[in-house]
């Protein structure tokens, strides 16, 4: 169990926001499967945050049931804060996600994301307004900075305690780090020893093996788990079951069961033509947990209509249908 301010999360084991992915469709899919103590929003723009209609923006919709949700959001040193805030309050976030770890080029131009990070009087005063904005839990996500200057990534990390924040969230890859990297768990517990607010630790985990590593490695006090959360989406079920439960060591989900439930989640809450970019987008990855995986990622993403992918992916099933289907 972890205490983010007055959220518990139980058990500490949260949803990564990622772009595109991290809607209420996945969200709501994770939490029927199990296992999820915290969720996140997609990174949104603290700049185009209060104009969006959060009963239309596919970034915003959610149900009740979506708790508790943390909005993340990303902005640069030029952007007053207090109309986002005012947003979310509205809105009735459950807590707030600066985004100071992303390195994708066009949060460069922007000066926002990792890039944010180089200017550490900026970053305090971005946390120390939010704090004096809000009582809400308030989180930060970064990365470890730049390879070999672990002092500026400490002096980071407490900066990030000093100004007020709640909890912080550490992606274990430098800033020019890809995905396909390994990640530096050990950094994250280089941090436990320099701060006391909570820490999660995010990046490389894909099995359950993966996360009592990151566990024992880093000494953090929960997981973010992103992309293999979308290959495996009952990951999170066996984590939790087996690490903190003393459960099963492997879902009894039927991975077609999961994919159509999927599809109904994207029918039941987006209108029709915002359905299959995201669901091509979910394919790509939960295709990779499958032998011959690439067979359904293809059938998928050449289709035109929801129905033609609903068509490829049962062909596809019925052709892979036991559990040997799936990689381990």
């Amino acid at each position: 169990m972890l205490k983010i301010r007055n959220i518990t999360v139980d058990p500490p084991l949260a949803l990564a926001p990622m772009v595109g992915l991290s809607h209420s469709a996945l969200r709501t899919l994770i939490l029927e499967l199990g296992g999820v103590g915290l969720l996140f929003t997609e990174m949104l723009s603290a700049k185009r945050l209060p104009q969006e209609n959060d009963r239309v923006s596919p970034c915003l919709i959610r149900t009740e049931n979506e708790y508790p949700l943390f909005y993340q959001v990303f902005l640069n040193n030029s952007l007053p804060v207090e109309a986002a805030v005012d947003k979310l309050h509205s809105m009735g976030a459950h807590g707030i996600d600066i985004n100071l770890g992303c390195p994708a080029p066009k949060l460069r131009k922007w000066g926002a994301g990792c890039y944010l990070v180089k200017n550490r009087s900026a970053v305090a005063a971005i946390i120390s307004t939010f704090r004096k904005c809000t009582e809400l839990p308030l989180s930060v996500k970064i990365r470890l900075g730049e390879r070999n200057r672990e002092k500026d990534y400490l002096d980071l990390c407490r900066l990030i305690e000093d100004q007020g924040a709640d909890c912080l969230t550490i992606h274990a890859r430098f800033n020019d780090d890809k995905f396909c990297r390994k990640p530096t768990w050990n950094w994250i517990a280089k941090a436990r020893e320099s701060i006391s607010i909570p820490i999660i630790a995010n990046g490389g985990i894909f099995t359950v093996e993966d996360a009592l590593n990151c566990l024992q490695i880093s000494g953090a006090d929960g997981l973010m788990i992103g992309r293999g959360a979308v290959m495996r989406p009952w990951l999170l079920w066996e984590i939790a079951s087996v690490h903190f439960n003393g459960g099963e060591t492997c879902s009894s989900n039927v991975p077609y069961d999961v994919y159509l439930r999927f599809f109904d989640l994207l029918t039941e809450r987006f209108s029709p033509e915002r359905r299959l970019g995201r669901l091509k987008q979910f394919t790509h990855y939960f295709s990779g947990s499958h032998v011959f995986g690439h067979q359904l990622a293809s059938a998928v993403q050449i289709s035109t209509t929801m129905d033609q992918a609903r068509e490829a992916a049962r062909r596809f099933f019925e052709s892979n249908s036991t559990s040997d289907a799936l990689l381990r």
